[in-house]
């Protein structure tokens, strides 16, 4: 994916989630049922993983490459990209705890929901600033994948929003039956 899709991939990834999110009701976005994430902590643990990836986008290059190096390889695709993530959730992968989400308060709702429009707003800002060689040559850390291109980073945070606003409706539907 090239700059515009990433960003309308990003856009629309996150509006599902928001949407998501907003839709929930109110005991199912504060109260976690059978040891899994309610609604608002999926949201508080989203902007937990979107706000490093905004940050850095706003680095200069010349501090990623000395903190991170420069990539050596291609960017994967999307597709590739995806696939390691889940075989890395499959062997038993889990968020860090720095990403891990205390318990959220549904007056909290509406100011996070906010927080993560205004997140993805900006990254989508610092992407259109970044050339396409850049999305391919600066690396930043991931938790469980290792270093990532700019590029890959975004398709994580979009397949991320998709894997967190599955959850939230597989949880919903579970506690419906």
């Amino acid at each position: 994916m090239e700059q515009n899709e990433l960003r309308q991939k990003l856009t629309e990834a996150y509006n599902v989630f928001i949407s998501t999110v907003r839709k929930l009701p109110d005991a199912e976005f504060v109260l976690s049922t059978n040891g899994k994430w309610a609604g608002g902590q999926q949201l508080a643990h989203i902007i937990k993983s979107v706000s490093p990836v905004n940050f850095a986008f706003a680095l200069p290059d010349f501090v990623l490459k000395m903190a991170f190096g420069k990539a050596n390889r291609p960017s994967r695709t999307y597709q590739q990209l995806v696939e390691k993530y889940q075989g890395k959730l499959a062997q038993g992968g889990k968020a860090p705890k720095q990403f891990v989400p205390k318990s959220v308060t549904l007056n909290q709702r509406e100011v996070l929901i906010k927080k993560l429009e205004k997140l993805i707003a900006t990254l989508n800002k610092r992407i259109d600033r970044l050339s396409e060689k850049q999305l391919d040559e600066l690396l930043l850390p991931h938790p469980l994948m290792g270093k990532l291109t700019f590029r890959e980073m975004i398709y994580f945070t979009i397949y991320h929003s998709q894997h967190h606003e599955k959850q939230i409706t597989a949880n919903l539907k579970n506690q419906n039956t």
